[in-house]
């Protein structure tokens, strides 16, 4: 009777080892993960490794490509074509771990963002210091864009990023996608953002982006790039996200024309993704509230200096303030 027992537990035991290893948490599709609780966080695509894919930043560029420009997205993922989201639970230490979508403009939003002050991602610190747009270091970042999905306050899709991260680094690509599917209403985008942490850090280095168009294989859309989340002349710590800075000390009269001057020669310097609209005459972020609700007639996306739209006789969007 003993030995039947004996039996019984080894067989139970065995099922109970198999079960764990075919699960979706230790596989999942197109994902290597390593069954482990500090790997938790890092559902890497296959043959993405951050210590050999992800050169050290070179303190000027806020993004690198990787993969030769490909994303890891496997034929299978390729394959469908219809609009979904997915934000993976957070790991064992709260850290969110990959939001993926197959972006259509039915997901879009039509409304203004809301709140989100209520998430507090791991490796948060409310603090300012001089030389930052806006001041502050830090922004709770989408891993999905709100303009692309309109996903608000979700924890598993907001991390620490810093200013820079978010509006130097991720918001170019996020305005690329959102440009495309504007201009292309009935296709869909591919679009996966996976936050990298090293070890047990509750700050994550960066983030792999990478986005591919379905109906055209990527000729419209496609980038596979790590996106350092890091400041200029700030240090950070990523263990708990503490940093060491030039003390903000309050903004002046001065201090503000300076920070207007700047960022419209930052605007005037260079080409972005913009919308027209060519009834009203104006144009717009493509994360403007006001493109959704455009005429689909009157809209019209390009990638051109702000000088050169005004020149052309369109006047910048009082509400995003391009």
């Amino acid at each position: 009777m003993k030995r039947n027992k004996k039996i019984l537990n080894g067989i139970l035991a065995a099922a109970s080892v198999a079960t764990f290893l075919f699960s979706p948490a230790a596989f999942t599709g197109g994902y290597q993960t390593i069954v482990s609780t500090e790997a938790k966080a890092n559902p890497f695509p296959r043959g993405f490794s951050y210590q050999k894919s992800v050169p050290k930043w070179n303190g000027k560029d806020p993004s690198v490509k990787i993969h030769g420009n490909r994303p890891y997205f496997t034929s299978k993922e390729l394959s469908v074509k219809r609009s979904y989201e997915k934000y993976k639970d957070l790991d064992s230490m709260g850290r969110c771990t990959v939001a993926i979508a197959d972006i259509g403009t039915d997901l879009m939003p039509d409304k203004e963002r809301g709140p989100i002050g209520s998430v507090h991602p791991t490796g948060w610190h409310t603090v300012k210091y001089a030389g930052i747009d806006g001041n502050y270091l830090y922004n709770r970042c989408h891993l999905i864009g709100y303009q692309l999905t309109g996903e608000n306050a979700n924890e598993r899709n907001l991390i620490t990023g810093t200013r820079y991260l978010n509006n130097e680094g991720m918001l170019p690509y996020e305005d690329q996608v959102a440009s495309y599917l504007h201009s292309n209403p009935s296709d869909h985008v591919l679009y996966r953002v996976t936050p990298v942490f090293k070890g047990r850090e509750l700050l994550s280095r960066g983030v792999l982006m990478e986005a591919e168009s379905l109906e055209d294989s990527g000729k419209g859309v496609r980038f596979c790039v790590f996106c350092y989340n890091v400041q200029p002349r700030v240090k950070i710590d990523y263990k708990d996200g503490s940093s060491q800075g030039v003390a903000y000390q309050g903004s002046t009269a001065s201090t503000r024309e300076k920070t207007r001057n700047s960022r419209a020669a930052q605007n005037d310097n260079g080409a972005h993704n913009y919308v027209l609209n060519t009834n009203t005459k104006k144009f717009h972020k493509p994360s403007c509230p006001s493109v959704h609700q455009m005429a689909a007639r009157n809209k019209r996306s390009v990638k051109a200096k702000r000088k050169t739209l005004i020149r052309e006789g369109f006047c910048p969007c009082g509400r995003c303030r391009p």
